[in-house]
């Protein structure tokens, strides 16, 4: 049992401590397709502050990771707009873990193998908290939205969208 309720030291992690972030680790189980939702559900915290960090790319092939709401979409067409790119689309589970380090369910805006831009849906601003992957399927990470802006450098961004 104690392999289960470890807590996996990812590169997230290390990244995290190393500049003195405080989090808290939740682990739940991990349901394959069942996104923020289930998250959500495990945790029992609103879909709302669950937040997802999508790799995508531009037209040009550059990659780049966009966090938004658990219950919300984006928009690939007013991020690129915003961007200042011809389109944007998410890039596909190979080339995100490529790009990222983590594999699709399990990645982490900290720590990625390269550093990628970081646009942030504007609204997640003014959470209170949020929670956001630690870098392995079934790890969240509870923090502030201050120390998630002081890891990574963000650029805010106006493209979220009902599913």
């Amino acid at each position: 049992m104690g392999r289960e309720t470890k807590t996996p030291v990812t590169p997230a992690i290390r990244a995290l401590r190393e500049a003195g972030v405080s989090f808290r680790e939740h682990l739940y189980e991990y349901v394959e397709k069942g996104g923020t939702a289930a998250t959500a559900a495990e945790l029992g915290v609103p879909e709302h502050e669950v937040v997802k960090t999508l790799v995508f790319e531009d037209d040009n092939g550059r990659p780049f990771i966009v966090l938004m709401h658990g219950d919300r979409n984006v928009s690939t067409k007013e991020l690129a707009r915003q961007i200042g790119a011809k389109r944007s689309a998410p890039c596909t589970p190979e080339k995100a873990q490529k790009h990222s380090g983590y594999m699709v369910g399990g990645t982490s805006p900290f720590g990625t193998r390269t550093q990628l831009p970081v646009y942030i849906e504007r609204s997640i601003l003014a959470l209170p908290r949020l929670f956001i992957n630690g870098g392995h399927r079934g790890f969240i990470l509870e923090m502030s939205v201050q120390d998630l802006c002081r890891m990574v450098a963000t650029t805010p961004v106006d493209v979220a969208i009902m599913p």
